[in-house]
């Protein structure tokens, strides 16, 4: 398998996970630190484990140019889940 047969192979599982497990986790967090809630323990696990994830996947993001704007929103995501949850925490 090549090198970009493999990179594309990854980028569509980490696509697949962001859209039907993480982002919808997300966007709930999002709503309810915009409703002026904590986030609670396992939530704040889940986001410290999304952001590490989402840290190994850079160098593959910097191969691929065509998904940094994507990568880009996501990131925005999660500073705004953070900075939210600190203001509210």
């Amino acid at each position: 398998m090549s090198d970009e047969n493999k990179d594309l192979g990854i980028i569509e599982v980490v696509l697949e996970r962001m859209e039907k497990q993480r982002l919808p986790r997300l966007l709930a967090m999002k709503e309810k630190v915009d409703n002026g809630d904590s986030l609670e323990d396992h939530e704040l696990d889940f986001l410290e484990q999304a952001i590490t994830d989402g840290r190994k996947l850079l160098p593959l993001i910097d191969k691929h140019p065509e998904y940094q704007p994507l990568a880009a929103q996501v990131i925005e995501l999660y500073k705004d889940i953070s900075d939210k949850a600190l203001q509210n925490g």
